[in-house]
């Protein structure tokens, strides 16, 4: 075995002594509002976790701190995973989500920031708990090893190794010499989006309870709401309009805001993947509004424009609000809406999905296969923000975007075993594995998951985890040659 088990449970250790501290945060907002008896589902499950932190933080001295390749693999899946069991506690413990595999599916959609839920009626639920489910987005949009890594600067070296195989995208770009430093750097800028589209929201006419809620399921793409007609419960464009704009800044690699603060302007204007994503929401969103304007379906061009550019954001920053039942558009409009499910957002953001760098280099491999039938001997390269990305990364893409198939597929045909329409299971193991949130027919904009078997629940609980986790940190750790030291 060559897995550094003691360094692994040290990190372990220390994370679940971080979730025991994030639980006070509910806490106090139930006894905030008078909701003592359901505080104590948190508080029990915050001495749990901080106990069991404790003894693996202090009792289990690593022999060496170096973090190998497996370790991080193993540390990244094993984290999501307990964490989202012990997310699930409270909702159990409490009674307000009666089925332990209704609370995992909730937490996990939480955590990952999907965004689906087993719930019928969300209202029913304490403020408390509210709170929580919808806290979850912020803490897993960024990342729970992230959070890690920039609360223990200790790690050294091996904060990098942890957080590589958390981060969405092909990379993890660097904003300061030290991982912990980027790790922070990178919070300070999700914090500061967290507070200013709060404030935003509070002057549209949002309660405090409300603002923040909605700009958690935001600011981490997640989309959880405390109503049942999510964002549509409001019916104010000016909220919609401060929704959309921040599920699109909440796309966006989170290296390119460093990039403004700092004044490298220039180089934030020519990143391939920022100008590709920009132009698919712009095209999606006019095409959308034509259509819908076109139908009928709206009878303002604005009033469509603004319906048609909520969704789009919302569904390739995998964010999953709705201000509309988008099952019920066009058939054009779900086509699009659709494609959506598989672009996602910018790699090292909060949004799920295969990435718009992943398509960009995809369509300039079409594009390079295309030319070589004309000129066989010429030499293409593939270039992203003026320069030649390495073959090893395009060999990567390529393979990942097989895998992504070739897994959606799979958990599309465990879900059918439901018997649940093909439209259903389809878009139900899209939705999940995307991180998106709704998706169509019996899981769409306006209903649940609830339908769903325990067994498929439990399914599409490790599904988003997985597509959280890019696939491979996930599946790695499910194969003999992981855990053969000889190779």
């Amino acid at each position: 075995m060559d897995l550094n088990f003691r360094k692994i449970f040290n990190v372990i250790g220390f994370l679940l002594i971080l979730q025991s501290g994030l639980f006070l945060l509910p806490i106090l907002t139930g006894l905030y509002y008078g909701e003592m008896q359901h505080c104590l589902a948190f508080a029990e499950t915050a001495l749990g976790c901080l106990g069991a932190g404790a003894a693996l933080y202090v009792m289990i001295k690593p022999q060496s701190d170096t973090l190998k390749i497996r370790d991080g693999f193993f540390i990244a899946s094993l984290s999501w995973i307990l964490l989202s069991l012990i997310g699930a506690l409270p909702f159990w413990l409490d009674g307000c989500i009666p089925s332990f595999t209704d609370a995992f599916f909730e937490t996990s959609s939480g955590l990952t920031t999907t965004g689906s839920t087993i719930l019928p009626d969300v209202t029913a639920l304490p403020r408390c708990m509210l709170f929580w489910r919808s806290f979850t987005h912020w803490i897993g949009g960024m990342g729970i090893l992230v959070l890690t890594v920039a609360m223990l600067p200790s790690l050294g070296n091996a904060g990098q190794t942890i957080v590589r195989y958390e981060s969405p995208g092909p990379t993890l770009t660097k904003m300061a010499p030290k991982t912990s430093d980027t790790s922070k750097l990178l919070y300070l800028i999700y914090g500061g989006m967290t507070v200013a589209e709060t404030v935003l929201l509070k002057l549209g006419g949002m309660s405090f309870f409300d603002a923040m809620l909605h700009t958690f399921g935001t600011v981490g793409t997640g989309g959880f709401s405390d109503y049942n007609d999510s964002i549509a419960h409001f019916a104010s464009p000016y909220l919609q309009m401060v929704i959309s704009v921040f599920m699109i800044l909440a796309g966006i690699n989170f290296a390119l805001y460093f990039l403004l603060i700092t004044g490298r302007y220039r180089e934030v204007a020519i990143d391939s993947e920022l100008r590709l994503y920009l132009l698919i929401i712009g095209i999606t969103s006019m095409l959308i509004t034509i259509a819908l304007y076109l139908s009928h379906t709206y009878n303002s061009f604005l009033t469509a424009f603004r319906y048609a550019l909520f969704q789009v954001a919302s569904i390739i920053t995998t964010t999953g609000y709705a201000t509309a039942d988008y099952d019920a558009w066009p058939s054009v409009c779900r086509m699009l809406i659709l494609m959506l499910f598989f672009i996602g957002g910018c790699s090292s953001s909060t949004a799920g999905g295969i990435k718009v760098i992943r398509v960009f280099v995809l369509l300039k491999l079409i594009k390079r296969a295309v030319a070589v039938r004309l000129h066989p001997n010429a030499m293409y390269n593939i270039k992203a923000n003026r320069q030649v990305i390495p073959r090893n990364i395009i060999d990567n893409i390529c393979s990942f975007a097989f895998l992504y198939f070739l897994t959606l597929f799979a958990v599309m045909f465990l879900v059918s075993f439901d018997g649940k329409s093909f439209m259903t299971c389809f878009s139900a193991a899209a939705t999940c594995l995307g991180n998106v949130g709704p998706g169509f027919d019996a899981v769409g904009p306006t209903t649940t998951f609830h339908a769903f078997s325990a067994p498929i629940k439990v399914i599409l609980s490790l599904t988003m985890i997985a597509g959280r986790l890019e696939l491979y940190s996930f599946f790695l750790i499910f194969t003999p040659g992981f855990w053969d030291s000889k190779r």
